[in-house]
């Protein structure tokens, strides 16, 4: 049997450590192919986080991938502050190549708009790791448009487990919960990936070795971006993947467990934003609540080694 046809994809992204180590998965999978990547302001500035992108795509080799600048800042509230979790540069200090290609002139929300507009209806996937604020602007701008995704897998909530930025919130809801709002009551096809997985996806110093091993390129970067995540941490033996989850739910949707949920987004103050609440009134989502997290990191590991 022939291979399947790959994927159209847009990676919408605020590199980011473990955004990098999704992008760099994603373009060692030939089951996607990536028709850009367009930014968001998350745990850092937008122009940072464009930058990022520019270098994993140079450091890659994918330079004909463009990179279009998206939201500076959430829909209706002031950003969060610049947490620089992952260092000043956003991706831990690690050693990448300048972009070689600026910025298209474009918006995101004005190419993305473009691209699902050119392209046959359904056929577009976007894979969404930082805050929802561009695919939340192009629903409120470009409804023709966005009604033409295949479909959303977006890393982001948490549902049973206790949140990272508030008891019930994760970053990238809670960094912009109207759009986040936005985006799950659209009812477009949506796959929700939340911290009760990601957080069980993890990688610990012995992966990176290993991934070290064959002095493949993109795996010795991966191995050199987990290093990093542990230096922002002390005394942990491993460190979440949470990003990554979403590039190996569409490579291998078998490995997670899929429930379909009625949810909403809370919109009020701070230390409640962006939590998700399960209720009759809320929006049919598809919410991943399990996975098997070995074969996760397996599956990660064997795409990085395998270029």
């Amino acid at each position: 049997m022939p291979d399947a046809k790959p994927r159209l994809t847009v990676i919408d992204t605020d590199p980011g450590i473990d955004d990098a180590v999704g992008i760099l998965l994603a373009l060692a999978s030939p089951e996607f192919s990536i028709a850009g990547m367009t930014t968001v302001a998350g745990n850092i500035g937008i122009e940072t986080t464009t930058r990022n992108a520019g270098r994993l795509l140079a450091f890659a080799g994918q330079e004909g991938i463009p990179v279009f600048r998206g939201a500076a800042a959430p829909l209706s509230r002031p950003g969060p502050e610049p947490l620089n979790l992952h260092g000043e540069d956003g991706i831990g200090g690690v050693n990448l190549p300048e972009p070689s290609r600026q910025p298209e002139s474009r918006t995101a929300v004005q190419w993305l708009a473009d691209l699902l507009l050119h392209e046959p209806a359904g056929t577009v996937d976007i894979f969404a790791l930082g805050p929802l604020t561009n695919i939340a602007k192009l629903i409120l701008d470009r409804p023709d448009a966005a009604r033409r995704i295949g479909r959303i897998i977006a890393m982001g909530g948490v549902i049973r487990e206790a949140g990272n930025v508030g008891p019930r919130s994760e970053f990238n809801l809670w960094a912009d919960p109207e759009a986040a709002d936005v985006v799950v009551s659209s009812g477009l096809s949506l796959v929700l990936v939340p911290l009760d997985v990601t957080r069980r996806v993890r990688a610990t110093r012995d992966f990176a070795e290993a991934l070290r091993a064959p002095a493949k390129p993109l795996a010795s970067m991966v191995a050199d971006l987990v290093e990093s995540y542990f230096e922002t941490k002390t005394h942990q033996e491993s460190r979440p993947l949470h990003d990554p989850c979403v590039m190996l739910f569409a490579l291998a949707p078998e490995l997670f467990r899929l429930k379909d949920l009625r949810l909403s987004v809370n919109t009020g103050p701070a230390e409640e934003a962006g939590a998700l609440t399960i209720e009759e009134s809320g929006t049919s989502v598809q919410v991943a609540l399990g996975v098997d997290g070995p074969a996760a990191l397996e599956l990660l590991a064997r795409k990085l080694t395998a270029v």
